[in-house]
């Protein structure tokens, strides 16, 4: 009938067929009735499968609720479409199961590819167990997807094995097979066993093959394998294979090679540029690396991401932040900063690395949308940094925009939260239980973090039990859980993880000897901490720096042994170092031994003539040890010198002060044990408390270094007016008020604008006078007054003790002073700091904008009156988070003329609650906007949150 009906129009003249044509389009279609509820199911798999080829995940999977009827296919296109979203696709097969709809193939081949994550190993092996039970083992997709599967986790024999028992083998299993193989033995064994068997290679397969070549450096079979490549004239058609030559090359050192090998590709495409690029970049051949980045632009080649990637993580290693910041520019031009997540990655990391923590923070605020990629890596570069509280902080914001955290986020966070002084044992908990809940427990890099976390806390069970849950652990693993037992004190226990590591088969490197002789020298083990350290050159092949050679010793002299300490060192190779020399010293010190002290201080001064420390170290030595003449003359050369200079971390801006060598202040200290006339002393010294600063490159300003008496009874108020002008003068400067001592302060103003960074640090006590007629009366209202400032930060675990009780039995508010005030001021940070017994409020912020207050703890007696914890007034842009206030009236207070004010995680009681107001007051207008709670704990409070008017 067809046919027939054809056949007319061959000899239909165009007008006629013309004609036909239009009589024919004019016609209604009928549409055909669905005959079953199988054409329902096609008809919605076909729309499924459009929305996941648009990439539109979440219209395919509305179609997917809508669909009442479901078959295999169904499942099938929903677990190959979240293929990248493990817990979803797995979600999606374990309801298939239980609606009793059977597996095909292709289900259990998709399956087993979303358990290629380390953290589903269990659910891969169960669905193995399934292909087996429904007999698909013989499968040649299903075989290749568990092949890949056992590859990916590192069990290369099951993997093997599987593969000989398949009756049928194609060539995407073999390269499967080649892809996970590590040894080149294997690799190369492997591909003469497929090519005995008829397969007949392809590009990956040589990719694979010149890839293990190059990661054991192989030269010799690599070069083999490239006239393998050059027989079948792979190099001229697949650019992939010519790049994997260059590649090849490079990862042997053979840089030669890889030029010859770039250019003797004749149609040099934008992937071969990138390549050579990356092929420099990788070997720390900067000049080179930017040489061919530019000749690639002349040429009309953009740059890749890659190579991008690859000259900001050579910036990253070399330090060189100039180029860096150039290469960012190149990344501006082409819109790279806007578009692809791994450039936007690497300039994070870049700046962090190169130590510009602001130039990362930057960089991330810019972002159009901040990706998981970015977060981990800002708070990698916060952690390297020792910003630890700004990495629990960003953990918080990442969590509020509804970024899911992965693995690198969970370790980098529980690293942070262990050391930082905000941490503790149930926040470890809490990023455990989601670890568990997410599917991330058994990751190697989160287990390791928990494990150093609990062990941090005592937990050191916990990490036991973390560490035997472990399916495989690494060398990282077993290093993790000799450091928790070294931690505790349990050197034993560490020793007998080590061996367990060692007849693993796991080599141990030097983290792994460093945690273990810090375990026997907590615990004494001298016997054990020989075995140890001198397994390392002799039975591992690992070389002890001055790490392992400073914890030997301070093992040795912890027992007595000083002699054999010296002697140790006298037997180390290579120079001698101060770092070891100096801890013989300081042992020496403590035992009082003359003889070996004497010529480690000798030694010492010798290696470093320069250094100040140096000096000061050996003449606390001989002081110890009642060599009060020797100690003098040190010290004497020391000042005569003037070796006052700045290494590490902090510098002093007033005092004779020096730095030693992990950046911590010391103080020539005063020279009354000498005996020394005053008339003899040229410079009085100040005691100064060591402190290291949060940032790098800070200036420390100490207030006893401005005549601070610090015993809580001599008015210290003129030597902190000083330190204050000295502090809001210098850029980048530290405010110290130092841990352990109380300063009497009298009412206060302290007026800006002070010059960039400021920090005022407060880790002792600032007490104001407990007598009412001690006061000053020019300022009956305000006792600490911080006013025009900019960018400054208010930290420290100190306390500001407002003396109020006496102001309390007095009259209601006349002449009573609040604690902290902070007017006029932008960009403020307040966090850690305790203020109590306020003679009024505690804390003001009057006309401010931008204000961080985190961690603050106020407290006064419930029946304290008009002691408003926070009182917010005329303030924008304010948040109070994770604070904990009790007081006689208002925990926070928030009134006239105040927006945008957001409080999170408040801990209020005793006292009256949450208020806005009092507003209205004599029938004026009062306007407070935008206000936020958002987890509030309110107890023993006679309000909850209130507004209060006046109308």
């Amino acid at each position: 009938m067809l046919v027939s009906t054809l056949k007319p129009w061959r000899w239909m003249q165009k007008p006629q067929l013309q004609s036909f044509i239009r009589a024919m389009t004019t016609l209604t279609p009928t549409p055909f009735p669905l005959r079953s509820a199988s054409d329902c199911v096609y008809l919605k798999n076909r729309e499924i499968d459009t929305s996941i080829k648009r990439g539109n995940l979440n219209s395919a999977l509305a179609a997917f609720h809508n669909t009442p009827l479901r078959d295999t296919v169904t499942y099938n296109l929903m677990i190959s479409a979240f293929c990248n979203q493990p817990n979803h696709a797995l979600y999606f097969y374990a309801e298939m199961g239980l609606l009793g709809i059977r597996e095909s193939a292709t289900t259990l081949s998709s399956v087993i590819a979303v358990c290629t994550n380390a953290a589903f190993f269990r659910e891969g092996v169960q669905v193995h167990c399934r292909v087996v039970k429904f007999g698909f083992s013989c499968n040649v997709f299903v075989g290749g997807a568990l092949v890949g599967f056992y590859t990916h986790v590192g069990l290369g024999r099951v993997a093997l094995e599987l593969f000989d028992e398949l009756p049928e083998r194609n060539l995407a299993v073999w390269n499967v097979m080649l892809r996970g193989l590590c040894a080149v033995e294997d690799l190369l064994g492997f591909y003469s066993r497929m090519r005995f068997e008829g397969v007949e290679p392809n590009g990956v397969t040589f990719c694979y093959l010149l890839r293990g070549c190059g990661n054991q450096r192989r030269l010799h079979e690599g070069k083999g394998v490239q006239g393998c490549v050059l027989k079948v004239g792979l190099v001229e058609s697949n650019v992939f294979v010519a790049n994997a030559l260059v590649d090849f090359y490079s990862a042997c050192g053979c840089l030669v090679g890889a030029r010859k090998c770039f250019e003797a590709i004749e149609n040099k495409d934008v992937i071969s540029w990138n390549s050579l690029v990356c092929v420099y970049a990788e070997n720390d051949l900067l000049c080179e690396a930017l040489e061919v980045f530019s000749v690639m632009q002349m040429w009309g080649h953009r740059p890749s991401v890659r190579s991008l990637v690859g000259l900001l993580n050579l910036c990253s290693r070399s330090g060189e932040l100039c180029v860096g910041k150039m290469i960012h520019c190149d990344v501006m031009k082409l819109g790279f900063d806007e578009g692809s997540v791994h450039v936007q990655s690497a300039l994070i990391d870049m700046y962090g690395k190169c130590r510009d923590i602001e130039g990362s923070v930057a960089v991330f605020e810019c972002l159009p949308k901040r990706t998981l990629e970015c977060f981990n890596s800002l708070m990698t570069s916060l952690s390297r940094c020792d910003a630890v509280d700004d990495v629990v902080e960003l953990f918080g914001l990442m969590v509020d925009e509804g970024v899911v955290p992965d693995e690198v986020t969970l370790s980098t966070t529980l690293k942070a939260l262990s050391v930082s002084a905000s941490g503790s044992f149930m926040g470890s908990q809490l990023l455990h239980c989601y670890a568990l809940k997410s599917g991330l427990g058994g990751d190697a890099a989160v287990s390791c973090s928990l494990m150093d976390a609990y062990s941090r806390w005592g937990h050191v069970e916990l990490s036991r039990q973390i560490f035997e849950r472990l399916p495989s652990p690494n060398a990282i693993c077993f290093t993790s859980m000799i450091g928790a037992y070294a931690r505790n004190g349990m050197g034993k226990e560490g020793i007998a993880v080590l061996e367990a590591m060692i007849e693993r088969g796991l080599k141990p490197d030097e983290v792994t000897f460093l945690c273990a002789l810090t375990g026997c020298n907590h615990t004494g083990l001298v016997e054990e901490g020989r075995l140890v350290f001198d397994s390392m050159k002799s039975v591992h092949g690992v070389d002890p720096d001055r790490r392992h050679f400073s914890c030997m010793v301070d093992l040795l002299c912890r027992t007595g042994l000083l002699h054999e300490a010296e002697e140790l060192l006298l037997q180390a190779p290579g120079e001698r170092d101060c770092f070891v020399w100096s801890s013989l010293l300081r042992s020496c010190r403590v035992q009082k031994n003359e003889e070996v002290g004497t010529r480690a201080a000798q030694v010492l001064v010798e290696l470093d003539p320069d250094d100040p420390a140096v000096w000061l170290q050996a003449s606390n030595f001989y002081a110890e040890i009642g060599k009060f003449d020797a100690s003098r003359q040190i010290r004497e050369v020391a000042l005569a010198r003037k070796m006052t200079r700045e290494i590490g971390h902090t510098h002093g801006v007033a005092g004779s002060m020096i730095c030693d060598n992990i950046g911590m202040l010391e103080e020539l200290k005063s020279l009354e044990a000498l005996d020394i006339e005053e008339e003899e002393t040229e410079v009085e010294l100040s005691d100064i408390p060591s402190w290291k600063s949060e940032r790098g490159g800070k200036v420390l300003v100490n207030i006893d270094s401005f005549g601070a008496a610090g015993d809580g009874e001599s008015d210290d108020t003129e030597a902190l007016r000083k330190a204050w002008g000295v502090a809001c003068s210098t850029p980048k400067s530290v405010l110290l008020i130092p841990q352990g001592r109380r300063y009497l302060v009298n009412a206060t103003k302290f007026i800006g604008p002070c010059s960039d960074k400021l920090i005022i640090q407060i880790d002792g006590t600032l007490v104001a006078p407990d007598e009412p007629k001690n006061w000053d009366p020019k300022l009956p209202r305000v006792w600490l007054d911080f006013s025009k400032l900019d960018k400054a930060v208010f930290q420290g675990s100190g306390v500001i003790d407002g003396s109020g009780s006496k102001w309390w039995a007095a009259s209601c508010k006349k002449n009573k002073s609040n604690a902290l005030t902070i007017d006029t001021s932008s960009s403020i940070t307040v966090k850690g700091l305790t203020i109590q017994n306020s003679q009024q409020m505690h804390f003001t912020i009057s006309r401010c904008d931008s204000v961080r207050i985190r961690g603050v703890k106020v407290s006064s007696p419930g029946d304290s009156p008009n002691t408003d914890g926070i009182h917010v007034s005329e303030s924008t842009n304010v948040i109070i988070q994770d604070s904990k206030i009790g007081t006689g009236d208002d925990c926070i207070s928030i009134v006239n003329a105040s927006s945008n004010i957001k409080m999170k995680r408040i801990y209020c009681g005793p006292g009256h609650g949450i208020s806005i107001g009092s507003l209205g007051k004599d029938n004026s207008t009062g306007i407070v906007t935008k206000v936020i709670l958002d987890t509030a704990i309110l107890r023993e409070t006679t309000n909850g949150v209130r507004i209060k008017t006046w109308q």
